[in-house]
């Protein structure tokens, strides 16, 4: 009877097994979003847009669409099945054409992006089905904005910085906590384009840094991205990429493992890599990839 018992939860931990769906991870390639294997095998392109976020469970990525050219501006959030590529683009929900950087909330119930109004660039929230928008928190004042949102493992809060902090706010927008960027980064700085994330144990952020380093190299314009973290409780900073070799765009793999972005100096596209927390053993995973999010 024992052995019976035992036979049969191995044989259900089996079908679990092979039932479950596969890790992917989103990505950007020129001015589309593609959905991958978590190895890089099976990608295809779902949509036109950028800076995709693939749900936890992997099922929907957010994006936001990005027309211009000759055209008005024009950018909104969206939503596409990861499957069919089937999207849902939000217009009348959102009171702005120029919506970027869409974030899942942990639970898959909500979205947290930056939306442009006023004259300057506010945190907004709008829930997974288009409903109930919201101002989570309003750039402070005239021309600071508030850039590189990132969810708390628990979605209770978001972390933002406006150039000069990095601060954790409720999701009532009231601000929990804050740490000076000028202190931790002397010699070096964020901009409104670079990302964050937070680790899964919401011990540790994740940050692109440009770093004041003389590093020359052709078609690059600009100070050298670089991947640091942050303990948020002893507000100590390591840097994981070295001097001369470029990273950013920073994304947890899991608790251990970072995925990011990285381009060599005598390549046209960037590659998508994964490396440890500790910035070792670094493995090209797709090349002619960038923005990455990756799927629970």
């Amino acid at each position: 009877m024992i052995r019976s018992l035992v036979t049969l939860a191995a044989l259900l931990l089996l079908h679990a097994s092979l039932g479950a769906e596969p890790r992917r991870v989103a990505f950007e390639r020129g001015s589309d979003v593609w959905v991958a294997n978590l190895d890089g095998t099976g990608a295809k392109k779902i949509a036109r847009g950028a800076q995709p976020d693939i749900s936890s469970n992997g099922a929907r990525v957010a994006f936001n669409t990005d027309t211009g050219g000759s055209k008005a501006l024009d950018r909104r959030i969206a939503l596409a099945d990861a499957a069919t590529g089937k999207a849902t683009v939000f217009k009348k929900e959102i009171p702005s054409d120029n919506c970027q950087h869409a974030i899942w909330s942990p639970d898959g119930s909500q979205i947290l992006f930056n939306l442009y109004t006023e004259n300057d660039w506010h945190l907004g929230l709008i829930n997974a089905d288009g409903s109930g928008f919201r101002y989570l928190k309003k750039a402070p004042s005239k021309n600071s904005g508030l850039w590189s949102a990132c969810w708390a493992p628990d979605g209770r809060s978001v972390y933002v910085q406006d150039l000069d902090k990095v601060s954790q706010l409720g999701l009532d927008g009231a601000e929990l906590k804050t740490w000076d960027l000028h202190a931790l980064f002397p010699a070096a700085g964020l901009t409104s384009s670079s990302r964050m994330s937070v680790s899964p144990d919401g011990s540790t952020l994740l940050l692109d840094v440009e770093v004041d380093e003389d590093v020359e190299r052709e078609d690059w314009d600009g100070p050298p991205p670089a991947i640091w973290t942050l303990d948020l409780a002893t507000t100590k900073v390591t840097r994981l990429t070295p001097k001369g070799f470029f990273g950013w765009s920073g994304s947890w793999l899991n608790g251990e493992e970072i995925l990011f972005v990285s381009q060599g100096d005598k390549e046209k596209q960037p590659s998508l890599y994964r490396m440890s927390r500790q910035g070792e053993n670094r493995k090209q995973l797709l090349k002619n990839a960038s923005y990455p999010s990756v799927s629970q």
